[in-house]
């Protein structure tokens, strides 16, 4: 079998990496991939004929959509046309993610723990609104923002510098969500569904905000790591209960065709578990986690998903624990240069992975392509350990204006 990654990030890489592990590297191709990703093509993934001729072209049988934007678009919906298989959820179903309004009335509708929120139209009727709660509220971008439409306001200062960032991005008259500002901590609880039952990796937690402390601006993403200490039976009981399960009906009451990933972005306040979010794909750093702690094999997984007997199967894990810190470009995620020469991963330990996630190579020269460009992962028997081992390794790795946090994993969870 021969395998298609969409996608060009980390993401895609930990993807094709965990596929190539028991396929081989021949015959795993990604697009458009990146410098870093072997059998890496630069096809438009959103010129659907463009990627079925490819496939046809290498005989290629599957296929597995790593980001949000072709999922949106329909990809899974014009590949069910076609004798190619495909993994992920169809248009309708992706509107969980795409549309965090559409997300919000979902979970409204069948119950599902969420935070209370309103929806509007305009700038200036959402102002209206969050300005009676004093700015301690969350500002949502409806559509897909990656990973940087969400604001999360704690006076009217930083509401209005929101706002001002909303109108500059999107305009005026764009659809908003307005939401009741949690506090606790957050989690990423991420699956495989055939639409009927979900295999849940473990929990993971991501870094968001780009400064220690999680201070400054949202981002795709600064780090991650898996599993969570301190997430017990009784925990994942309620987040089962009052989120899987009814997210679950959801899908089938409205009858989605959904065989693929599904990401419940969860909020723990006091105990109790609140679902921000859904993503319909794996996140982003998480994967570079959760895919390496992964002993299954992937391909089985997917192949269940597909025929609908994911039920009949239980997903292994190594022992131990994986991080993942994320080497981005100075500004990130504002304005960054690109282009910029990569050094020293030469000299990294062997057991240290990098999953490549914003690089590209000319005249075999790695350089950096994006906001984010390196991810380390170390495994360890405690997080301690893996931690550590990523960052004795990063002082080894050199590109100009490289950032990163020195804090991943080092948040105190006081709500589980």
């Amino acid at each position: 079998m021969k395998i298609a990654v969409i996608g060009s990030g980390g993401r895609e890489h930990a993807l094709a990496w965990k596929f190539a592990q028991s396929r081989g590297w021949d015959n795993v191709f990604t697009l458009p991939g990146n410098g870093g990703i072997p059998n890496s093509f630069p096809i438009n993934i959103m010129d659907f004929d463009a990627v079925k001729a490819f496939c046809i072209q290498h005989d290629i049988s599957m296929i597995f959509v790593g980001p949000e934007q072709p999922l949106a678009a329909g990809m899974v919906d014009y590949f069910r046309k076609t004798e190619i298989k495909i993994f992920g959820p169809t248009q309708k179903a992706a509107q969980l993610e795409a549309s965090k309004v559409f997300a919000k009335y979902f979970m409204q509708k069948y119950e599902v723990s969420t935070a209370r929120f309103k929806t509007f139209q305009s700038i200036t009727e959402a102002k209206k609104y969050a300005n009676t709660l004093d700015g301690f509220c969350v500002i949502k971008f409806d559509g897909l923002a990656a990973g940087k439409g969400v604001f999360v306001c704690g006076n009217l200062s930083e509401l209005a510098a929101a706002f001002d960032e909303i109108l500059v991005t999107y305009g005026e008259n764009v659809s908003l969500i307005v939401e009741q500002r949690l506090e606790g901590d957050e989690i990423s609880i991420i699956g495989f569904t055939d639409g009927k039952s979900v295999k849940l990796l473990q929990a993971s937690q991501d870094h968001k905000q780009l400064l220690e402390g999680d201070k400054g601006p949202n981002t795709g993403g600064m780090g991650a790591f898996s599993p969570i200490e301190g997430i017990d039976p009784v925990l994942m009981k309620k987040i089962h209960l009052r989120i899987i399960k009814p997210t679950l009906q959801g899908i089938s009451e409205e009858q989605m065709d959904y065989k693929g990933m599904i990401y419940f972005g969860i909020m723990v306040e006091n105990g109790i578990p609140y679902l921000l979010e859904y993503n319909a794909r794996f996140g982003d750093p998480e994967t570079e986690v959760l895919l390496p702690a992964l002993k299954t094999d992937l391909v089985t997984i997917v192949d269940a998903c597909l025929n609908g007997n994911l039920s009949d199967l239980e997903l292994e894990f190594e022992t131990g624990f994986f991080a993942d810190v994320v080497l981005v470009s100075r500004g990130y995620p504002q304005k960054y240069a690109k282009g910029l020469p990569i050094s020293g991963l030469e000299n990294v330990n062997k057991d240290i992975l990098i999953f490549h996630a914003g690089t590209k190579k000319i005249n075999d020269v790695l350089l950096t392509d994006g906001g984010r460009v390196l991810n380390i992962v170390g495994h360890g028997a405690t997080l301690d350990e893996s931690l550590q081992k990523v960052y004795n390794q990063i002082d080894k790795i050199h590109f100009e204006g490289m950032n990163y946090r020195k804090d991943i994993g080092r948040r105190k969870n006081e709500n589980f």
